[in-house]
């Protein structure tokens, strides 16, 4: 397959003619297609495509705007299964997740769409006689839009749809390793109506990447991916005076007491640690035990880890699939052997070559126990299937763990204390907390982000995703017929 850019309505390639492969995870002999490898001309293109599409986009009526995404969510409905084989051969993750991604760019559709009409703006008495005062938000512009691949349509989706619901237009570069699921997308929002130039897909790696963010009628960058580019992408927009939205990293921790229903809190340490092959920003990396359930419960959670299914995520009974390409499979191994060094490996620890997982970057599901606060496999984000265990005697000493971690993104416990809680959800340093449940698990209509190294203040989903794409614009009316000079008169 021989796939283009999508720039101003059009399906074009790369000015260069240059390309490079999307490969199947979990054959690396199955190579999907052959996508463009833009450079700055290419980028350059699309923005020149958004700002002129963005003088008519955004005076459509911002409901009018809503019914479009509203068919968007119709589509993606209807597209579902097609787009989730697409997106499990591309990335890896079973189709069970990757319809659950799918989903959940339908109910931010149908989220976006809604909130058209809830734009709201405020009014405020002023302090002068016969004076109005308002404010009301408007859209900023092109919108430079940079995602990961482990969501390849659900987080785009959480940019891009309340993006083009404020009235901004949007040119995004997907990640390298998941560039087919965002060509589906740009046929989606073509087929509900989204007109030419509003929406642009360039592909590429660094260097477009680099050109979106530097180009001076870019207006905002919208980030997910590692905290070492995005606060590079944050240092360039400083410098360029340019709105950037940044979700990177996280180092998660599940915390277990001694009062938990333990079956329950396996079962969420094992989709929270495993599901998506560990390569989540949300991913339970880090579980903390009460010392009194430590042993029973380390003993049933391996024996449950160790009947997970490693495979290709399109075939029936597979529960974990690949690591995405060559370079995160090294990295993982890599922090594995640190591991062995510094704690014990109780279970997996090894790539899996076996049948027709040879051809594929699988690690079976890795559990160490032992891990203390001061271990890099405790304090740093391996972005696989590893699971790092520790043990405390108290839920204070629980959540000090928890918080020793330079990112802030998700959090949980298990327990039955009402009273603890309330206190973790108080105390824990993390932008979401979940009290009996994993650490994943977004809903479309609630803030989505995190503290410290995991972003820089912003929130996706939910109502927060429109203070990102909008500017306020107040207002003052005077209709006094006369010069009125505020605070000096």
């Amino acid at each position: 397959m021989i796939a283009y850019n999508y720039i101003n309505g059009q399906w074009t390639p790369s000015a260069s003619g240059a390309t490079f492969d999307n490969v199947n995870p979990a054959n690396t002999n199955d190579v999907i297609g052959s996508f463009p490898l833009s450079d700055a001309s290419d980028v350059a293109k699309a923005v020149d495509a958004a700002s002129q599409a963005f003088k008519t986009w955004k005076l459509i009526p911002a409901p009018k705007r809503g019914e479009m995404l509203r068919k968007a969510g119709d589509i993606f409905t209807r597209r579902i299964d097609e787009l989730a084989q697409v997106m499990t051969r591309e990335m890896g993750k079973t189709l069970v997740e990757t319809r659950g991604d799918i989903q959940e760019a339908i109910d931010t559709a149908y989220y976006a769409a809604t909130e058209t009409r809830r734009l709201f703006g405020y009014t405020a008495p002023s302090e002068i006689a016969n004076k109005m005062n308002m404010s009301w938000r408007m859209p900023i512009g092109v919108c430079g839009i940079i995602t990961a691949w482990n969501f390849p349509i659900a987080v785009p989706s959480w940019k891009i749809l309340p993006a083009l619901a404020c009235g901004n237009t949007v040119v995004i570069k997907p990640s390298d390793d998941a560039p087919h699921s965002m060509n589906i997308f740009a046929e989606i929002l073509e087929e509900a109506g989204i007109p030419a130039g509003v929406f642009n897909v360039v592909h590429g790696r660094s260097e477009a990447g680099s050109a979106l963010v530097e180009h001076p009628n870019v207006a905002l960058i919208g980030f997910t991916g590692s905290t070492q580019t995005g606060t590079a992408i944050a240092g360039r927009c400083g410098i360029l005076n340019k709105k950037v939205s940044l979700e990177m990293g996280g180092k998660n921790a599940q915390i277990v007491m001694d009062d938990a229903d333990l079956e329950l809190a396996i079962d969420g340490v094992l989709w929270g640690a495993f599901g998506t092959t560990g390569q989540r920003c949300t991913a339970t990396s880090r579980l903390i035990l009460h010392r009194a359930i430590h042993d029973q419960f380390i003993e049933r959670l391996s024996a449950r880890a160790a009947q997970l299914v490693l495979g290709d995520g399109t075939k029936a009974g597979t529960q974990v699939g690949p690591l995405i390409n060559q370079r995160q499979l090294e990295k993982v191994l890599s922090y594995i052997e640190i591991g062995k060094s510094e704690a014990t490996c109780i279970l997996g620890g090894e790539r899996d070559t076996t049948g027709e997982n040879a051809n594929g970057f699988f690690v079976k599901p890795t559990i160490f126990t032992g891990v203390q606060p001061s271990h890099r496999i405790f304090k740093e984000e391996i972005f696989g299937p590893v699971l790092s265990v520790s043990t405390v005697d108290s839920l204070e000493q629980g959540i000090a763990y928890a918080n020793d971690c330079a990112y802030g993104l998700s959090s949980s416990l298990y327990t039955r204390d009402v009273n603890g809680a309330f206190q973790a959800i108080r105390d824990i340093e993390a932008g979401i907390t979940y009290i009996n449940a994993p650490t994943i698990g977004a809903e479309a209509h609630m803030p989505f982000g995190g503290i410290k190294g995991t972003g820089n203040g912003h929130r996706e989903g939910g109502w927060t995703a429109f203070d990102i794409f909008t500017e306020w614009k107040t207002v003052y009316v005077d209709y006094s017929g006369k010069l009125q000079r505020a605070q000096i008169d």
